[in-house]
């Protein structure tokens, strides 16, 4: 056994582990796993497969990766988990694998960051740089865009999508997509502006947020209807590409945007 594992972890001989993969204290990890290199599971985590878990990623103790989805429709079909490179996964996070009916893939992505007891459920696919504050959790199938920020204790509702750089408050309830740049707070979420800030550190400029600011307006208040709005964002569009994800998210909602 490699010097990197703790003599009272157990690791399957199915697994598949690099040379450098450390694993904790009591740590089971199954068969149809794979881990590569760089990676650092902690003590007392519980990872089944099939799943696969890329580079560098830090996995803290007591986490469960990989585990069957909560969906009483599940009949032990062969589904997945895939994890990209350079995810922090923090103390008791629970990740579980698809569905044959949603596809039969959970995906994370790359550079995500998720705190303690955040739960990701069934056939739900997160993009990357991603921010889940401690106890968010996601029901099955939804989707999480690249640089979203996800409150302490949001709840997401089940197929809802949530926008490149959107922005969820403490203890937010949210029932519909949320459209890309968008803040939403209160336990039955609504509109609270775009998230200036965020775009801000990530290089977006002044004239940038002043036009995302515009388009949020177009959506929100100026009193147009979803089709209006939608034919004078697309307008907008033509000079500033970076609205591009919020008009293609608001064409592929399917529940409805939160408004």
């Amino acid at each position: 056994m490699s010097a990197l594992i703790h003599p009272t972890a157990i690791i399957d001989p199915g697994a598949k582990l690099a040379a450098d993969v450390a694993v904790g204290a009591n740590t089971y990890i199954g068969p149809h796993v794979e881990i590569a290199a760089g990676t650092t599971i902690g003590p007392q985590c519980l990872i089944e497969g099939p799943t696969w878990i890329g580079k560098n990623n830090r996995i803290y103790g007591c986490s469960a990766i990989g585990t069957e989805p909560q969906d009483k429709k599940y009949a032990n079909q062969p589904t997945e988990l895939r994890i990209g490179d350079g995810n922090t996964i923090r103390e008791y996070v629970t990740i579980n694998r698809g569905t044959a009916e949603g596809g039969g893939l959970t995906s994370i992505g790359d550079d995500n960051w998720i705190m303690a007891y955040v739960h990701i459920a069934h056939d739900c696919h997160v993009a990357n740089h991603t921010i889940f504050a401690n106890c968010a959790s996601l029901a099955g199938h939804v989707e999480v865009a690249d640089y979203a920020i996800l409150g302490g204790f949001s709840l997401i509702h089940q197929f809802c999508k949530i926008g490149e750089h959107a922005f969820t408050s403490m203890g937010s309830r949210i029932n519909c997509d949320v459209p890309p740049f968008v803040v939403v707070a209160g336990e039955m979420s609504t509109p609270k502006g775009i998230n200036s800030e965020g775009l801000r550190r990530r290089g977006y400029d002044r004239s940038q947020i002043a036009t995302i600011k515009q388009a949020y307006r177009t959506l929100y208040s100026n009193g147009l209807r979803l089709a209006e709005a939608k034919t004078a964002l697309a307008e907008m569009g033509k000079d500033a590409p970076y609205l591009d994800c919020m008009i293609a998210f608001l064409e592929r909602s399917d529940r409805g945007i939160l408004r």
